[in-house]
């Protein structure tokens, strides 16, 4: 068990309702069409494929996806959108669970390695998607980039989201590299709110390469997002890709 934290059934079965825009064709179709490729006519594997968001209609696209996932009452989700049969995940953690077989394709979506809450897990994570490559195989990780800049003398908190409906902030411990997203949720129409809190280890992309470097992968390129806009200095996230040597 890693030092991840496990997501309850509660918050499983609010989890597709919750990222309804990130689970529409619009929005997945720049990030399907971009994995699909990479896999090309190889199987895939998600670490942490949660509910499916991806997972589940990358493998309509044609994809042989396989996964990885911690929590069962995730996969409990998932499991309403496909059968073992049609999509394999093996209840575990993704830093040393072991899926039977080679894929051209290992990746990490939506900041999820940040789930993994030290930096010696992170490095595991990374040996284990190599375990799991093809020679000439990617592994891909979506992540953001820690919104440092936003933070002046003194503070210790970033507002990311103030709508009607949440109030979301992230707050630092700027030297064990963790980040605590907080939410507040307005649930129904009462006006009543629900406090969540989430854990999260932070890595600036040079600290990603030198942990793909120990577990021999070499960056191929990085993006700012999934339709391949250049990633600069003021890019709030990367699309990262490493490849297995041949």
């Amino acid at each position: 068990m890693t030092s991840s934290e496990v997501w309850n059934r509660a918050t499983a079965e609010r989890y597709d309702a919750e990222e309804g825009e990130r689970t529409s064709a619009a929005f997945l179709a720049p990030t399907l069409d971009f994995l699909a490729g990479l896999a090309g006519e190889g199987r895939a594997l998600e670490f942490a494929i949660g509910t499916g968001r991806v997972g589940v209609p990358l493998r309509e696209r044609g994809v042989p996806v396989a996964g990885v996932e911690l929590s069962e009452h995730m996969l409990a989700v998932l499991r309403r959108k496909a059968d073992e049969d049609t999509l394999p995940v093996a209840l575990g953690d993704m830093t040393s669970t072991r899926v039977p077989g080679e894929f051209t394709l290992v990746y990490l979506v939506y900041n999820t390695i940040s789930n993994l809450l030290t930096q010696d897990e992170q490095v595991e994570c990374f040996r284990n998607a190599a375990r799991h490559l093809s020679p000439g195989g990617r592994f891909v990780i979506e992540l953001g980039v820690p919104p440092l800049r936003f933070l002046p003398p003194g503070q210790t908190a970033v507002p990311f989201d103030v709508s009607d409906g949440h109030l979301g902030f992230d707050t630092f411990d700027l030297v064990e590299q963790i980040l605590v997203s907080h939410h507040l949720t307005r649930d129904g129409d009462d006006g009543r709110y629900r406090r969540g809190a989430s854990r999260h280890r932070y890595a600036w992309p040079a600290e990603l390469d030198l942990m793909a470097r120990i577990a021999g992968l070499t960056l191929e390129r990085r993006l700012a997002d999934w339709n391949g806009a250049p990633f600069t200095q003021d890019s709030p996230q990367h699309i990262s890709v490493w490849r297995k040597p041949s």
